[in-house]
């Protein structure tokens, strides 16, 4: 066990508990919940793996510096006498980050401003040289915290915020956020001990991440890099070791379904799914949820339905009264969890909820509700025992470490090159990109281009309740990297969830 330090894991609102038990799990200390955050201590690993291996984080900060200030002058006298050689060298490029909560401070961009002014008037006055800030892809990546006049630097581990997973080609519209929909799954207790159906699932985000929990898969590992990695401090082997980790990975004997009402809305989630390697787990169709086969076994249904500004709905009533009626005649059974924008559309799908959680989606004030679905008297069906809300983690078996190696995650090591029994086949473990590629740049492998449960939509066939619930079909745009631009200015205020 290396140096102990504390660190900082952001998160959204209202899942601080579910990060906490996430970060316990890691094998962490000094766990401590706070707004959007949880704190908690670790070494340079316990930083590597929390950047890997966390679901419901949005970045990992390092504090390295705490003073008080008043003014923005004051901020600048203490940032000048802070020994940045420590973490950064006077040739590299570097972004600031600013959260302020302070009569004192009442402009966030000038508290960034008097920051890099001191970081560059520290080089230039040390050995003549001069960083640079810059807008994408910056070399260190700095948050400074203020609250009242207690003034925290922090270095950001992580960089892009770790909801961008890496397996996203493409997307609908107003797709729901990773870190989000991760922790929506946990919440609900989803371990991959039952089937999983998603009835609108868009993109796949629940249904990708459903696999990836299902698998013990670590998010991170599609990710095309971390800020970390360009570090004083980086250790290569130990990060190469960690990432190429997969002793705790396991079985997942079960299947995820997902179905939507629009064509190419499969079409995206198949190529995401393919995308994320987890494609034999998933099962994807064009089906409207009336039409959905009852479950022959009892399953978790998530669901995301359409709502907000950007998804124009002309009758959301009666929308979400099909939700609800569909859920109690043909899901009898089964524990549903949906999030939705507002109350009334709650009130509009008919069911007693038996847990409820405010969320924020995006911008959006949401709700998430979860039902436990039952034919017959509920009181029948209040005496049989609830599952805990967080189950344990399932401990694998020695015949599960000892599996087939065509049955683990498909992800390549870090070289991508094959390793070990592998090596002879030249199979790779995925389509991850090799570290210098953007993640938006690869393309699916033939064993990706495989037909995943594929199910045309017959022609003539008519969608009840017609297509009024159809939302915006636009034709997905890949994103991708631009390219280093000359060194200019700029202050993020706060992390994108979508």
């Amino acid at each position: 066990m290396g140096y102990q330090f504390r660190m900082i894991a952001k998160t959204l609102h209202s899942l601080e508990e579910v990060l906490a038990k996430e970060i316990q799990e890691l094998g962490a200390t000094d766990i401590e919940i706070g707004r959007r955050m949880v704190s908690f201590v670790g070494d340079k690993a316990m930083l590597y793996k929390a950047n890997l291996r966390l679901r419901t984080a949005l970045r990992i900060l390092k504090p390295v510096y705490t003073f008080k200030a008043s003014n923005p002058d004051e901020l600048y006298e203490a940032l000048s006498r802070f020994d940045w050689t420590t973490i950064m060298t006077g040739r590299q490029t570097f972004s600031v980050d600013t959260t302020v909560y302070s009569d004192d401070f009442t402009h966030s961009k000038y508290v960034g401003y008097r920051c890099k002014d001191a970081i560059v008037d520290f080089f230039r006055a040390k050995d003549g040289t001069r960083p640079s800030v810059r807008l994408d892809n910056p070399d260190i990546y700095l948050n400074v915290h203020i609250a009242n006049r207690e003034v925290t630097l922090s270095l950001d581990s992580s960089g892009e915020s770790l909801h961008k997973r890496g397996y996203r080609a493409v997307q609908t519209d107003a797709p729901i956020n990773e870190v989000l929909a991760a922790g929506i799954l946990l919440m609900a207790g989803w371990q991959g001990e039952t089937n999983l159906i998603d009835p609108m699932c868009g993109s796949g985000t629940f249904l990708i991440e459903a696999a990836l929990i299902a698998r013990n898969i670590a998010p991170g590992i599609y990710r095309s890099g971390f800020a970390f990695e360009r570090w004083l401090d980086y250790d290569a082997a130990l990060f190469d070791a960690l990432y190429n980790d997969d002793s705790d990975e396991r079985e997942f004997t079960h299947r995820i379904y997902g179905s939507d009402i629009l064509p190419h809305a499969i079409e995206v989630a198949k190529r995401n799914v393919a995308r994320a390697g987890v494609g034999r787990y998933v099962e994807l169709d064009v089906m409207p949820l009336q039409e959905r086969p009852q479950p022959t076994e009892p399953a978790l249904i998530v669901m995301n339905p359409p709502y907000g500004e950007r998804l124009r709905l002309t009758d959301p009533e009666a929308l979400y009264a099909m939700i609800g009626e569909r859920l109690k005649h043909n899901f009898s059974g089964c524990t549903a969890w949906i999030i939705a924008y507002k109350t009334e559309h709650f009130d509009h799908i008919g069911l007693r909820q038996n847990r409820r959680v405010e969320l924020m989606n995006g911008s959006l004030e949401c709700e998430l509700r979860g039902y436990e679905l039952f034919s017959g008297k509920r009181e029948d069906y209040k005496s049989r025992p609830r599952e805990p809300r967080f189950p344990k983690q399932r401990e694998t078996t020695s015949g599960t470490t000892q599996r087939q190696r065509e049955d683990r995650s498909e992800r390549p090591p870090r070289s991508a090159k094959p390793r070990g029994e592998e090596q002879k086949t030249g199979r790779f473990r995925s389509d991850r990109p090799s570290r210098g590629q953007s993640t938006s740049e690869r393309k699916p492998s033939s064993s990706q281009s495989e037909r995943i449960g594929e199910s045309k939509h017959k022609k003539g066939q008519t969608l009840w309740p017609s297509d009024r619930f159809r939302f915006k079909d636009e034709e997905g745009r890949e994103r991708r990297r631009p390219p280093r631009q000359q060194a200019f200015q700029v202050f993020k205020s706060e992390d994108k969830q979508n």
